[in-house]
């Protein structure tokens, strides 16, 4: 049966919303086709079944969750230092939570994924591709750090994000910027200075 792309689109946003808002076990057909305003009947001839859904609803949040050309090519502009790293994180930051729905469904999916052996190994491959094109993007733009500030940064600011999208009272938005900055400064070494005397990158 030829599909439509835009369709199934729709379907795997809607998909998104219902996960973030029923979490995995509110994952049907029946609420995806009513989120997304289609006939009933129409997920099932889009995913062969739940578990292609679950799958897919995975990828697509990388889709949204993924810069484009011009947020890349800007983030190359001007010094590789801890500036330029704590501007990349709370651009991170900031991109991830504006997507909040999106955040929350993968959440919910690291979760099924625990009782779901084909699903732990797609989001297994995802994020391990995900964090590698990180590390690739870090050293070859050379940014101060090695891959291992680069994972240790990856665990810092998925765990701010869970807690600003889950608790945001128990720090607060300005003291979550703050530890965004705080992370960065403890985590990334300081780049040499064109003398050659360590420098932080701070004026």
């Amino acid at each position: 049966m030829r599909q439509n792309p835009a369709r199934r689109a729709a379907l795997l946003d809607a998909a998104i919303d219902v996960l973030a808002r029923e979490g995995a076990r509110g994952l049907t057909f029946r609420a995806v086709d009513g989120q997304a305003e289609v006939p009933p009947g129409t997920s099932s001839n889009y995913f062969s079944n739940r578990d292609d859904l679950l799958t897919q609803a995975g990828a697509r949040i990388y889709e949204h969750l993924t810069p484009d050309a011009v947020t890349t090519a800007r983030s190359l502009e001007g010094p590789r230092d801890r500036n330029r790293v704590t501007e990349l994180m709370h651009d991170l930051v900031g991109r991830i939570t504006g997507f909040r729905t999106g955040y929350l469904a993968l959440l919910e999916l690291r979760l099924e994924a625990t009782r779901r052996p084909d699903l732990r190994a797609v989001l297994t491959r995802q994020i391990r591709a995900d964090l590698d094109a990180n590390i690739d993007y870090h050293l070859s733009s050379g940014l101060p750090g090695d891959a291992t500030t680069v994972e240790v940064l990856y665990l810092a600011m998925n765990w701010l994000i869970v807690e600003q999208l889950t608790l945001p009272e128990v720090f607060g938005e300005q003291r979550l910027h703050e530890l965004v900055e705080r992370a960065v400064d403890r985590l990334v070494p300081e780049s040499p200075s064109p003398s050659g005397r360590r420098s932080s990158g701070r004026s």
